[in-house]
């Protein structure tokens, strides 16, 4: 995704990323204006549908597949026993829920 890097504006906003800094937000909200030129407000409003609407879905347990992308699923985390590393007592972990992420075909082989 080329598109994203070392662009700034004149108001001083972020100037991009590198390996380091990964990928933000703002970056993609950025980007949203530039491709479309719709308003930085109305970018905004839009990227930030989009996460609640994947948060929304991984809550109640859906399966979000984003062809060329990848999918997210949410996979349930056993009990399991740990281990406190000050004192090596054992302490139970309790069972949860973990997204879980699988990369499409594209992405599995970037280069």
């Amino acid at each position: 995704m080329q598109g994203f890097k070392g662009s700034q504006s004149a108001a001083g906003e972020r100037a991009g990323y590198g390996q380091e800094e990964g990928l933000i937000k703002l970056d993609i909200i950025n980007e949203v204006v530039n491709k479309t030129g719709i308003t930085k407000t109305k970018a905004e409003m839009a990227v930030e549908t989009v996460f609640e609407s994947m948060k929304k879905a991984l809550e109640h347990g859906d399966r979000i597949e984003l062809r060329g992308f990848g999918v997210f699923n949410v996979k349930p985390r056993k009990t399991g026993i740990g281990r406190n590393p000050r004192t090596g007592a054992e302490v139970s972990i309790p069972p949860g829920k973990a997204v879980r992420f699988k990369p499409g075909k594209e992405l599995q082989t970037l280069q």
